[in-house]
Parts: C-alpha cells; sequence; structure tokens
C-alpha cells in the first residue's frame, strides 16, 4: 500500500501548551498556543451557496469550514541533494552555538534597524547576523536603486529570458546594498481580480507562476542573495488577511482549500520555487483551513519540508506569527521582525502595547527549558537559516549592509550607488510587457515620418505626481502616471519617465511642427472635448490602482472596490473618443478592469494594456507607440465583460463578527480562465491573448514520446519517523510498461477507477472515534536533550489536562505511528522525493514540436502556448497550461518549436494516495496564440495509470 503522508503522532505530548506566564519584562503569551481550528477533518467538502450582492461582487464567506491536520514532528533538514555541503557547514557551525545563539539567529531584532528585518548577532564568531529587505521589484526603503516593473509585469511579457535578467538585476542591487535575504518573488495566484497585491505576482495561472517564480529566483540567488518564496499560502485578499499578532481571538480569514486544489493550484508555484533551490519561504498572514499558516504544520512540515524536501528555512510575515510553541513545532524557522503586532500608522511601527513582546526571543529559550520545544527543533531552525547562507556564499567576502531602512538621513545610510545600466533592461521589460489589445485599420504603429499635426493627452495617468515620483509614502496614493502599486511591495524611484515627457520629446525630435496638446486633470470633460474636437490623434492614459491592506487610497483598503478604472477613466474615454475620430487608450492597471463601456467603440482605434512598467515607463510606452518594439507580450489573467463573471471575489464584509472568516475554494481548480472554460463565459480579452503589428501562422506539429515514459513508479518500503539516528528505508520498485498510442478520434471508455479525486467523506462514529483517540493517548510525555535549566515553575501544569483539550483528535484517513517518541536529536525523516518532490515528476513525457511563420510585415516574437486537456471523468477543467515558448521570427521566416512536457504536467493529485498520478484515457494537447486562440491540436491516449513516487 503506497504511503500515506498525513503522519499524525497518536499521544503526542509534546504540546505542553497552555498558560506558560514568563516574565513580564520579556514576554506575555497568549493562553492558548494551539487553537481549536486545528481539530482535524478528513474532508474538505462543504454545503456552499454563492452570494453576491445586486451591486459590485463580494465573495462567499462561511461561519464554519474544515480544519487542517497536524503534522509533527517538524523534518530536520538532511544532507542530500546540491546542499549538502552547505547543510554538513551549517550543522557543524550550529553545534559551536549556545542556545542564546541560536535563539538570536532565529528572532528578529531591532524594528528600527537598518534593514526592514533584523536578525542577532554572534559577536564571538564575528557573525554579523542578517538583512532582510523588500520587494519584489527592488530594494525598498533606500535610495539609488531601481524600481523594476512589477511582477505582473514580468509575467505579461511571457519572456524567459527577460523575467530572468530581472532576477538577476534586482540581486545584484539587493546584494550591493548588502541585504542577505530579498523577500521576493510573490506568487499568490490573484484568485480574487480585484485582490490588492496581485500585481507583485505573476498572474492567474499557476504554470506560469511556477516558471516565473523559479526564473526569477534563480536570477535572485546567482547574485549570492537568499530569495524568499512568499505568501505561503492562500494570501488571495488583503481584507481580514489577520489580525497581526493579536493572538487567537483576532478575526482573520481561513482559505479552506481542499488537498488536490492546494496541490494542483496553489501550492504549484512554491514547489517550482523548491525545486529551484530557493533558500527561503515566507509562511502568510491568513489561516489555511483554519489555521494560521505560521503554524499549520499541514503545509509547513507536511508539504514543504517532507513532501517537497525543502532545504531552506521558513520565516514569518512581519508580526505573523501568533504563538510561539505552535509555530516553533509546526516548521516555522525565523520570527520577524520579531515582537507582536502593528500599530497605526507606518508598517514597521510596533504595536506599543506589545512592542517589548515577543513570542519567541526569551519565550523560546523558556520553551526549550520547559521541554515545550526539544532544543533540536531550535537546532534545525539554525541549520536551515545557516545552510541557506552558506548555499548562497554569504561567508566570501559578501558586502555589509550600507543604508538605513529609516530614511537617507539616517546614519549608517552611505548612498551606495547599485543601479549599473538596469534602465536599459527595465525600459526592454517594460515595452515587452505592453499587451496590445485593440488596434483597428493598423493605427498602431505610429509612423515616425508622417506624425499628425496636432495631438491631444488626456488623462493625469499621463504625467508625474504633483508631489514627486516618491511623495507618498509605500506609493500609497494615486497621482500622476502609475507605475507601480502600494504597500511593503514597493522601491523608491530613483525618476520615474512619465508617458506624457516621453512622448512630447519622441514627436519633436520626429516632427518639430507637431502641436502636443494635454489635460491631466481628469474631470475636466469640457477641455477634454475642446480638444478632442480639434486633435488628429487623441491619447487617453487612465489607471486602476490597489496594494496592502496597511495602506487606503480613496477608499480602497488594498482590495480594489471594484473593477473599473479609477479617476473616472471611463468617461474620460468616452468623453474624449466621442469628439476623436483617432482614440489610443493607454492602461496602467495592476489587473483586470472592466472595459465595456467604450472598448467596442469604432473612435477607440487602439488599446494598450501596459501594466507596472517601472522608473521607465514613459520610454517603454514609446517604443510600442513607435514600433521600435513590436508588441508580443500577453494577459496572465483574463479580462471579463462583467466583474460577476470571475469565479471568485474579495470578503470585504464580516456582518456576523466572526472571529474566523471561512473562505471556501469551492471554485476549486476552476480559477481565471479555466472557470471561463469550464462554464462556457465569454471573456472580453482571455488569459494569454496579445495583439502583435505582424501576424503569425502555425504548422507541422508532432508529439514525441520521452524513451522514460511509460514506467510505473510504485514504491513499496518500510517507513518510519524515529528521533536519533537515521532509519533506514527500503525501497522495492515495481516497473510496468504503459502503452503510449497517438489518437485523433476520442478513446474508449477511460480506466480512472483506481485513482481518487477527491477525499473521502467520514463517518460521525469514525469522527467521535477519532476523537477518544486523542483523549486516551494523552498520558505520554516528552523528553528532550536540552541543556539548559529545569522547567520554570509557573509551567507546571497538568500534563493531561493540557493534552486533552489542545491535542486534535486522530483522523481515520491518515494512519498513526504509535512508536513515535520525540527525543533525542530529533526526527529522522525521509523525505518523499527529491527537492520539489520524487524526480520522476521532472523526467520528460513528452516533446510537442510544430513550426511558426511569420506571415505579416514586420519582424516579431510570438508567445506559443500548449494546453493539455486531460481525460474525460478526471475532474480537470477543459484544459490548462503547462508549456509555452517566445521565439523572435523574422517577417516571411519560420521557426520550429519545441515544448517539453514532463510528467508532473499531465499528473494530478491522488488525495488518498497522496502522490501524483498520471491517469489512463486519452490527453488533448493544444497548441495556439492564446487560450482560446488553438490552432493545432493532438491526441495521445496512455492505457495504464501512473504513480509517480520515489526518490
Amino acid at each position: 500500500m503506497p504511503r500515506q503522508r498525513q503522519f499524525i503522532a497518536r499521544g503526542i505530548s509534546l504540546i505542553l501548551i497552555s498558560t506558560f506566564l514568563y516574565s513580564t519584562s520579556f514576554i506575555s503569551l497568549p493562553s492558548t498556543l494551539f487553537s481549536s481550528s486545528d481539530v482535524i477533518s478528513s474532508t474538505l467538502n462543504h454545503a456552499l451557496e454563492r452570494r453576491q450582492s445586486p451591486g459590485s461582487p463580494t465573495g462567499t464567506a462561511l461561519s464554519t469550514g474544515p480544519t487542517s491536520p497536524l503534522i509533527l514532528p517538524s523534518p530536520n533538514v538532511t544532507a542530500t541533494g546540491p546542499w549538502a555541503k552547505s547543510i554538513i557547514r551549517a550543522k557543524q557551525f550550529t553545534s559551536s552555538l549556545t542556545l542564546p545563539e541560536k535563539i538570536n539567529l532565529t528572532t528578529g531584532i531591532d524594528v528600527n534597524g537598518r534593514c526592514v528585518g533584523n536578525s542577532g548577532s554572534i559577536p564571538r564568531l564575528n557573525f554579523a547576523g542578517f538583512c532582510l529587505e523588500d520587494s519584489p521589484l527592488g530594494v525598498r526603503l533606500t535610495d539609488y536603486n531601481s524600481a523594476f516593473p512589477a511582477g505582473i509585469n514580468a509575467a505579461m511579457s511571457w519572456d524567459k529570458d527577460l523575467i530572468l535578467q530581472r532576477g538577476q538585476a534586482m540581486g545584484a542591487e539587493h546584494r550591493g546594498k548588502g541585504v542577505n535575504v530579498q523577500l521576493g518573488p510573490m506568487m499568490n495566484l490573484g484568485r480574487d481580480a480585484a485582490a490588492g497585491r496581485n500585481w507583485e505576482g505573476f498572474g492567474a495561472d499557476p504554470f506560469l507562476a511556477g516558471v516565473a517564480s523559479a526564473l526569477t529566483i534563480q536570477g535572485i540567488q546567482s547574485q549570492g542573495v537568499i530569495a524568499c518564496a512568499k505568501h505561503y499560502i492562500g494570501n488571495e485578499q488583503e481584507h481580514f488577511r489577520s489580525g497581526s499578532g493579536g493572538g487567537e481571538n483576532s478575526v482573520s480569514y481561513s482559505s479552506d482549500i481542499d488537498d488536490r486544489t492546494l496541490h494542483e493550484v496553489y501550492a504549484w508555484p512554491f514547489a517550482e520555487s523548491i525545486k529551484a533551490g530557493v533558500g527561503s519561504v515566507m509562511c502568510a498572514y491568513n489561516r489555511i483551513n483554519g489555521t494560521y499558516a505560521c503554524e499549520n504544520s499541514k503545509i509547513i512540515n507536511g508539504i514543504a519540508k517532507e513532501e517537497l524536501d525543502f532545504k531552506g528555512f521558513l520565516l514569518s510575515d512581519w508580526a505573523a506569527l501568533e504563538s510561539g510553541a505552535a509555530s516553533a513545532l509546526a516548521g516555522t524557522d525565523m520570527n520577524q521582525p520579531g515582537f507582536i503586532g502593528y500599530g497605526i500608522g507606518p508598517q514597521n511601527e510596533p504595536n506599543p502595547s506589545t512592542a517589548n513582546n515577543s513570542f519567541w526571543g526569551e519565550a523560546l529559550a523558556q520553551m526549550v527549558a520547559n521541554g515545550t520545544v526539544p532544543e533540536w527543533r531550535v537546532d534545525d531552525m539554525v541549520v536551515r537559516i545557516m545552510s541557506a547562507y552558506y548555499e548562497m556564499g554569504q561567508d566570501k567576502d559578501y558586502p555589509a549592509v550600507n543604508f538605513n531602512q529609516l530614511g537617507p538621513t539616517q546614519p549608517g545610510n552611505e548612498h551606495v550607488n547599485v543601479q549599473g545600466n538596469h534602465s536599459i533592461l527595465i525600459r526592454e521589460i517594460g515595452a515587452k510587457s505592453t499587451v496590445l489589445l485593440k488596434n483597428l485599420n493598423g493605427t498602431l504603429p505610429l509612423n515616425e515620418k508622417k506624425l499628425p499635426r496636432n495631438i491631444a493627452i488626456f488623462g493625469s495617468d499621463a504625467g508625474p505626481n504633483p508631489d514627486g515620483p516618491n511623495g507618498c509614502g509605500d506609493r500609497g496614493c494615486d497621482q500622476g502616471t502609475l507605475a507601480m502599486g502600494w504597500g511593503s511591495g514597493t522601491a523608491n524611484f530613483p525618476y520615474l519617465i512619465d508617458p506624457l515627457s516621453a512622448i512630447a520629446n519622441w514627436v519633436h525630435e520626429n516632427s518639430p511642427d507637431t502641436m502636443i496638446e494635454y489635460v491631466t486633470n481628469d474631470y475636466n470633460y469640457n477641455q477634454v472635448t475642446s480638444l478632442a474636437t480639434q486633435a488628429d490623434l487623441c491619447m487617453v492614459f487612465a489607471n486602476a490602482d490597489s496594494g496592502e491592506g496597511y495602506i487606503t487610497v480613496d477608499g480602497n483598503a488594498g482590495d480594489r472596490n471594484n473593477l473599473t478604472l479609477w479617476h473616472s477613466g471611463d468617461t474620460l474615454v468616452t468623453t474624449a473618443s466621442s469628439h476623436c475620430p483617432n482614440t489610443i487608450v493607454v492602461l496602467h492597471t495592476v489587473g483586470p478592469v472592466i472595459l465595456e463601456k467604450w472598448i467596442e467603440s469604432e473612435n477607440v482605434t487602439a488599446v494598450l494594456f501596459a501594466g507596472l512598467p517601472g522608473q521607465e515607463s514613459g520610454n517603454s510606452i514609446v517604443d510600442v507607440l513607435s514600433g521600435a518594439v513590436n508588441p508580443s507580450a500577453r494577459l496572465p489573467f483574463t479580462i471579463a465583460e462583467s466583474a460577476f463573471d470571475y469565479s471568485a471575489n474579495v470578503v470585504y464584509s464580516n456582518p456576523t463578527n466572526e472571529i474566523i472568516i471561512h473562505i471556501p475554494y469551492d471554485e476549486a481548480l476552476e480559477i481565471d480562465y479555466r472557470h471561463f472554460d469550464a462554464n462556457g463565459i465569454v471573456p472580453r480579452f482571455e488569459f494569454g491573448f496579445g495583439l502583435s503589428y505582424t501576424t503569425f501562422a502555425y504548422s507541422g506539429m508532432s508529439i514525441t514520446k520521452a524513451s522514460t515514459f511509460g514506467k510505473r513508479y510504485e514504491p513499496h518500503y518500510i517507513f518510519e519517523r524515529d528521533a536519533g539516528d537515521s532509519t533506514t528505508t527500503s525501497w522495492v520498485t515495481t516497473t510496468e510498461t504503459t502503452t503510449i498510442t497517438g489518437s485523433s478520434t476520442p478513446s474508449s471508455a477511460l480506466s480512472t477507477a483506481s485513482v481518487s479525486l477527491a477525499p473521502p467523506k467520514p463517518s460521525p462514529s469514525s469522527a467521535s472515534s477519532s476523537s477518544s483517540s486523542t483523549t486516551s493517548a494523552s498520558s505520554s510525555s516528552i523528553s528532550t536533550n536540552s541543556s539548559s535549566s529545569a522547567p520554570i515553575s509557573s509551567s507546571s501544569t497538568n500534563s493531561s489536562t493540557i493534552l486533552s483539550s489542545s491535542l486534535p483528535p486522530t483522523p481515520t484517513s491518515a494512519p498513526v505511528n504509535a512508536s513515535l517518541s520525540i527525543s533525542g536529536t530529533g526526527p529522522a525523516v525521509t523525505p518523499t522525493g527529491g527537492i520539489g518532490g520524487p524526480t520522476s515528476l521532472y523526467d520528460t513525457a513528452f516533446t510537442i514540436s510544430f513550426t511558426i511563420h511569420n506571415t505579416g510585415s514586420f519582424d516579431g516574437d510570438e508567445v506559443a502556448q500548449l494546453y493539455v486537456g486531460f481525460p474525460d471523468g478526471s475532474g480537470e477543467p477543459p484544459k490548462v497550461l503547462r508549456g509555452f515558448e517566445n521565439v523572435w521570427v523574422g517577417k516571411g521566416g519560420r521557426c520550429n518549436v519545441q515544448i517539453v512536457l514532463r510528467n508532473k504536467d499531465i499528473s494530478v493529485w491522488d488525495v488518498v494516495k497522496q502522490a501524483w498520478v498520471i491517469l489512463s484515457g486519452r490527453f488533448t494537447f493544444f497548441v495556439g496564440a492564446s487560450s482560446r486562440d488553438i490552432r493545432m491540436s493532438q491526441s495521445v491516449t496512455v492505457t495504464k495509470l501512473v504513480t509517480l513516487e520515489g526518490p
């Protein structure tokens, strides 16, 4: 029988947690460190009813929901794979430390230090500690840095080389400032189109986000900087994301995600990041299935550290810890910034009532002393942190911190210029991430030798912020052209080229006699009408902004209140276009917007979706307008005809005052375009859509099966979680050949009976049985090898009482290892497979080959996209993205393209086997220019089920 991965320790008395009243001089802990929400359920099924208001859509929220399994103990990192030497060095380093020195590395100190996150130093070893700094688009809160295009623009480019180069450039700048950990990339998926931080990430498809995340991480870490994959996991809106240190009674939402959806959608980019060798992962503010992310042992211990064999360290989002022992035991390795909670005001301003408190620090030392947290758990925290340090080579000539995040005039700011020639790359990404949505009668590109005599430009988004590009802290306003959203995912602009200035310079260089007039007051419709009536060409610039929830802009508390253009942008477009028959619209937005009021107007002759292009914004748009760059960008999300067409929406209110606002992910796998396809909804512009100044034809599709495909990886083994010395895992692998046959017609009935795609429903009797098994196990005890002093007197609570109220019941769907003991040097856990999961997942399954022919009159880049349709009965959406290539083809030329499909790309997650499986049946491979512009397709039939497990 294949191994179940949810190892729940029956009778773990690891949790000696109740009311530890430590000295108030340094700590005050909540009375309950494990919440009742940890109670385990073996099913994630809900009785759901979608509710929407008659106005702007709002998401579904429930008062109850599922609970997350408890997976203990936390696996020690193993010295295997590419990181083996670094892990060995880290273990040697850790063995030389005292307990206070170890804890110093795990707990943030000095929120007013030079970096947004600072770990303690070890003076006797001349170790300065760690500097952790935002953001995913540049070094935050410093000067002489670059402001790169946002993550959403990197995704819009669909250009792997540019995404990698962007990561390399950002890594170089963080290194140049002495930053050890860059807090990015961000890879949440934009489940809700209006969610505030979508622009920091890479769009609404897990495969696209996975590719972009992995490439960005490789780029950052090529410079010796530790990248941080965030926010793990389900941080898909800003409203109610967390109480920020308020404990278990803080109002927060729970992303309730079933196991299959978790693996196939939301964990996918993180798995790809771990496969790419990311050094750190940040746990999110929100809860997942009822349990806070940073104390959710299922996602940290079970998935990241065991299933994916993550070698690096898990750090908390800033003040995301809501408990001490629970987060430590669940696998969190670093607490940032160290204190409890935020106050009102700047993000790094602590709550005065909790600023001197910490869930860790000295409190962690007391937990070790009284046996609540074994010292080997602290050792593993440090080993993981230092493994990333050594793996990135930060022990060799790494720059010291040379800036001060509190301000340019603060002590320690050396004003080091790290920009290099990155402006060239930023301009290129800005242009190549601009999506051409509409282009009637070849309006674009503009002929610089035949420019109109009178050009009118409208909209505040065309011009500069009157207060300067950094006039609003953390970009918390919408004034002037929009080049990044707001919040902690920002950077200071060294300068910002606005479109109005760039267009004026370009026009005057090429056509000195052309007159340019403009109106940057979005509401001066009389003047707009007057100039539009006289103009030969009009350009309207409009935007929509969003950001992190600690800042509210124009009534939008992080998440957007709707999907309309800001500053009455629709009215501005309709006013100008109704009087100007040649109107070009340029949109700078954080995500999808509804365009129905004007998109079909014949007077709107061209539309450019430019996203958030960074400091070279104006120059980038000129490159596209002029034809210096032929647009090749594609949408990384769907633009709908109505906000109600999306499968999920932000939950904006909590009318029943719930402590936990359960947000059921009832759309499951069907987010964004998958939902539109599955439900026959016609979008305005589909996922993957984008026009070019030239045209392309596709031909010659063929499928080649890899020689290794068709092997059945079904391990049978003796598996044991133990303490002390490593246990031996024996593998007996059976291999069975699977037949693959080409097919252009539907296959016969498919055999999928042996795969379980949904969790089983528990019976009432099984639930009560599991509950009683927990209580009966409460007499077990924990021993540690800690050399610390004896437990403090205030912790002498009756163990049996604590366990019966705090330990979750054992679920009937998971096996119990009755022989588990928590003692010695820590658990020896054999990972499910290699880094990122079983290595067989990443073996090639098929290679799809075809030819692209440029049939137009311009050289250009084409983004060829590969979608997979799974066998009937699989429960998958009609098709999912599983490959893409951005290729240059000269006019009249041809290019041969190959896209490789891995086993993982054609697999689904079996929730009972807890393994990836390739179903038997007919797979269809679709090649096209977007999710709906399919040019070719072919099918293959897999005749036997393949289970992908093993080392």
